[in-house]
């Protein structure tokens, strides 16, 4: 073996994906590492492969696997008090947007999986999602309030246009008149228009669409499989004509990568329809610290530390507190800053002047799935 061959061999960006590397998650107790022994390694590539294209040394691409989950229930409960919502529906565990700074990706951990490539490769589907939910509505112990759906992975990343979960989750909320709020940041979400626009008509759903950047480039590198920021935009507007309460969620503003641009995406959403507005500053929990760093510094190298910095400086010091009530927003005189420009550029492009309040009124059982339930058959003995 040649002097320097058993080095670890760093990883390398791979076309569609966000995650750099694959690491273990903090459950695993062992860890893996590539090292180069020599054969095939680019430093002996033979005389035939010099003038090869430089994709050629591209890792190689991954393909996104599904795996049925079996979960007997579909709503999660929240009890989080900075977080606006008690329940909400997730159709999919791991996302193949791929972003970067995903604060679901730890969640991969907890099915043995890295919060790195395999939270966006490696897809768990709930199939019966509508049915669990249509059981789970028709409890007599069931006490409706606002269901939230894209509060953890994206109910509309690219694997919805074909199984169409998410739109059958949907079809049993209206069957139900039960209020929905959606966050996304696919175009996709537009093909259910068909169901939301009737549901907001009657104060059942509203929508926020996350535009982190206009800048196409780095939309590519940093949330590979989204949809660009431009369809994001159209989207709102699409949804907006449609007389569907529509919002933006610049989330999360990065330093020195995308905050520069806040209010250039509210003017733009503005224009496009979008009446509210909310902000995050960039969450770096558990693994997603060291993922982020390893693709800060494969695609910014020059600034890494810059942005390191700054991203301390919200946080007393360290890449991540989770105290309750500034995890979102962070501390310091950076996050300050962009806390008065959030707040400047609102009053500027005329958010948030009201609020739209969803109607939990209205839920019904629906004849048809009273008999669902076990506790509605037992009620009717």
């Amino acid at each position: 073996m040649k002097p320097g061959h058993d080095a670890p061999v760093p990883a390398r960006a791979r076309k569609g994906r966000g995650a750099i590397g694959n690491p273990a998650n903090r459950y695993d107790s062992q860890t893996t590492v590539t090292v180069d022994d020599g054969w095939g390694s680019a430093d002996d590539r033979d005389a035939s492969k010099v003038n090869a294209h430089p994709e050629d040394d591209d890792p190689p691409r991954l393909a996104t696997t599904l795996t049925r989950d079996a979960s007997r229930t579909i709503i999660a409960r929240n009890t989080s008090p900075d977080v606006p919502f008690d329940r909400s529906i997730n159709p999919y565990r791991g996302c193949e947007h791929g972003c970067i700074y995903c604060f679901a990706r730890p969640s991969h951990a907890y099915l043995g999986l890295s919060p790195g490539l395999d939270f966006e490769t490696k897809l768990l589907f709930k199939p019966d999602a509508a049915q669990l939910l249509r059981q789970e509505l028709s409890r007599k112990a069931y006490r409706c309030n606002v269901m939230a759906m894209g509060t953890n992975t994206d109910p509309y990343q690219p694997v919805e246009r074909e199984l169409k979960i998410t739109r059958s989750i949907l079809q049993v909320l209206a069957e139900f008149n039960h209020p929905v709020g959606i966050v996304t940041k696919n175009h996709l979400i537009t093909r259910d228009i068909d169901i939301l626009a009737p549901m907001a008509k009657r104060q059942l759903a509203e929508v926020f669409v996350s535009v982190t950047t206009l800048d196409r480039h780095l939309a590519n590198v940093m949330e590979p499989r989204a949809s660009t920021p431009a369809r994001r935009i159209a989207a709102i507007r699409q949804l907006s004509e449609a007389g569907i309460p529509t919002g933006v969620m610049t989330a999360p503003m990065i330093p020195a990568i995308n905050d520069h641009e806040m209010e250039l995406i509210l003017e733009a959403c503005a224009a496009a329809g979008a009446t509210r507005a909310g902000y995050t500053v960039l969450r770096l929990p558990l693994e997603i610290g060291p993922l982020f760093e390893e693709w800060l510094r494969e695609h910014f190298p020059g600034r890494a530390e810059h942005v390191l910095s700054l991203v301390r400086q919200t946080r007393g010091g360290k890449l991540y507190d989770s105290d309750w009530g500034q995890r979102m927003t962070g501390t310091g005189p950076y996050a300050e800053l962009l806390r008065t420009r959030f707040a400047l550029a609102a009053k500027k492009f005329a958010f948030n002047r009201f609020r739209y309040t969803l109607d939990t009124t209205q839920f019904r059982v629906p004849p048809a799935a009273s008999g669902s339930s076990p506790d509605r058959q037992l009620s009717l003995l």
